[in-house]
């Protein structure tokens, strides 16, 4: 799981990236779960887009492709998703998770 610093890094990161995965009107296959694997492996970070033809809701489609793909929602953001996996030798390299916040004493 990852945190709310790690995901804003990743945001700003995956800002720049082109849609790698299209998820059209034949929705999330095997096919389509084996390419955003690869592609994973590859980049860590890969940016998803909803065609619209695809009927999925984002959340929905974005859960999905996460859990098969073993991977973290960084961004939902209109018809676009970030997903993150680390690689075994990770390229990126995550900020600290946040601390928990201590709790006030009365």
């Amino acid at each position: 799981m990852l945190s709310g610093k790690q995901k804003r890094h990743l945001r700003a990161l995956g800002h720049s990236l082109k849609p790698v995965i299209h998820i059209g009107k034949k929705e999330i296959e095997d096919a389509l779960i084996k390419e955003a694997n690869a592609a994973l492996d590859c980049h860590e970070l890969i940016k998803v887009k909803l065609q619209e033809s695809c009927l999925l809701d984002k959340n929905e489609a974005a859960d999905i492709l996460a859990g098969s793909c073993n991977a973290d929602i960084a961004q939902v953001l209109g018809r676009t998703f970030l997903l993150y996996r680390p690689a075994t030798t990770p390229v990126i390299v995550l900020p600290k998770a946040d601390k928990p916040a201590k709790a006030k004493q009365s």
